[in-house]
């Protein structure tokens, strides 16, 4: 569960039964399909994928509810990883940060391990990530993703 430096990192694995270029396509061009545990669905708004790039998005709830998030991307490395924080929206305008994001795709005998770890300012941070329900909520959005890519290799 937690492996970081200061001990503050959440993170849930999968592996996933299809090669890791699929993986990455559905990672970063299907990602309102997976990326919210449903009935919730998230919509990319905007996305600049570079370091340094800005990502808007809206999580929208069965109910009407809508969560904006704005972020700063760390890293993007094609085909490997991408890494985000909510530290910064656009312009680099600091904002209150709850965590960085790693979201990482790796060869894994005859597919993919797909790793997704939250990395926190603090131990408070980290302990509020997890009532929120981190590990259910992660784990069920990594389902989804291996669910959508294993569709699409089998009838690929």
């Amino acid at each position: 569960m937690s492996d970081s430096t200061n001990g503050w990192e959440l993170r849930v694995s999968r592996h996933i039964a299809a090669a890791p270029e699929l993986v990455w396509r559905v990672m970063t061009e299907r990602t309102g399909e997976w990326f919210c545990p449903k009935p919730w669905r998230y919509e990319v708004v905007a996305r600049d994928a570079r370091p340094g790039g800005h990502e808007t998005s809206v999580m929208h709830g069965p109910d009407g509810e809508e969560i904006r998030n704005d972020g700063v991307y760390l890293a993007w490395e094609p085909g490997r990883r991408f890494v985000v924080t909510d530290a910064f929206s656009e312009d680099f305008t600091p904002k209150e940060p709850f965590m960085v994001g790693f979201f990482e795709v790796a060869p894994d005998g005859d597919g993919t391990l797909y790793t997704a770890r939250a990395r926190h300012w603090t131990e408070e941070a980290m302990r509020r990530h997890l009532a929120m329900g981190f590990e259910e909520g992660w784990g069920v959005v990594a389902d989804q993703l291996k669910a959508l890519c294993e569709a699409e290799a089998a009838t690929g």
